[in-house]
């Protein structure tokens, strides 16, 4: 962005960034450039166009610059705002959570029909590996009537989902605590619904993602070790002495996995039902596993 002798309006900055995005082979460039040139300058999107013609302070556009250099070195939108969309609310984010996706709102939906559908007593909703928040908060803001909890291993992580609770005036609704997936879970807890979205993507294919995921977000977040199902296999061992009879856990899974999650949900012996929700895509997302009634030696927690 070189110099002119003529000001920076809204709507020439908007010309020359979207086209500079459009080189840089930046998805939604001219979307992009309208989000960040948004936030440098406080003002809502439709305000842009609304005052096309207003030149930029030089504050303005220095923080403008530096957005611009950011997502040209791929770093996510999401990041560079510190703010993401999920389920109709805006969600605080940093590079120590994963961005909300929006095939995870087909996780939360799930939840909220089977806590519509069939609530089993105690009314207490756990998410494993909450990361930002949104799932649980989400949660707690539809069904106000449960207890909540979600752990996290990571304290950052803790810190920006606490802040998204904050936000959302349930911060006192919603226990956080740390520890890996369900492991700090106090003996004879039980609850009626478990809720995750673990890291499912091999470790072999991390390096073809786009450089926005594999450059930019936590790394633990997204690796699921060899063939992707290394956390899945942990949550689902630990999941059954966590549930009440007839309680369901939830689970976000990669695009080919379905087979694979149904086999190891079959031979634990654990789950009287093992049924798939299909995204705006039709693929199988979101496994749901009902624990059947505990009646043998399965179903004695693990000494660890």
């Amino acid at each position: 962005m070189s110099n002119q002798s003529s000001p920076w309006t809204i709507l020439k900055l908007l010309s020359w960034t979207a086209s500079f995005f459009r080189d840089h082979c930046i998805d939604s460039p001219r979307l992009t450039a309208e989000i960040l040139l948004s936030r440098a300058m406080g003002l809502e999107r439709i305000d842009l166009y609304l005052k096309y013609d207003q030149p930029l302070l030089s504050g303005e556009l220095a923080k403008f610059k530096q957005m611009i250099k950011r997502r040209a070195n791929r770093e996510p939108v999401a990041y560079i705002t510190g703010e993401k969309e999920f389920f109709g609310r805006g969600f605080f984010v940093s590079p120590q959570v994963l961005i909300p996706r929006p095939e995870t709102e087909i996780l939360v939906e799930t939840a909220l029909g089977l806590l519509d559908e069939n609530p089993v007593c105690p009314m207490r909703v756990l998410d494993a590996g909450t990361g930002s928040g949104a799932i649980i908060v989400s949660l707690s803001l539809a069904r106000p009537g449960y207890q909540y909890q979600a752990s996290d291993i990571s304290m950052a992580a803790l810190a920006v989902a606490a802040a998204n609770a904050g936000r959302h005036g349930v911060k006192e609704k919603i226990n956080f605590f740390a520890g890996d997936w369900l492991t700090p879970i106090a003996h004879g807890f039980k609850a009626c619904l478990i809720v995750s979205n673990p890291p499912y993507i091999p470790s072999g294919d991390i390096p073809t993602l786009e450089p926005e995921v594999r450059a930019h977000e936590p790394s633990r977040a997204l690796d699921g070790a060899l063939d992707g199902l290394f956390a899945i296999r942990q949550i689902m061992d630990r999941a059954p002495h966590c549930l009440a009879d007839g309680g369901h856990l939830l689970l976000e899974i990669g695009h080919d996995q379905k087979e694979e999650v149904a086999r190891l949900a079959r031979e634990s012996g654990r789950f009287a039902e093992i049924s798939f929700v299909r995204d705006l895509a039709g693929i199988e997302r979101v496994a749901v596993l009902r624990k059947a009634a505990c009646r043998s030696v399965s179903c004695i927690p693990p000494s660890s």
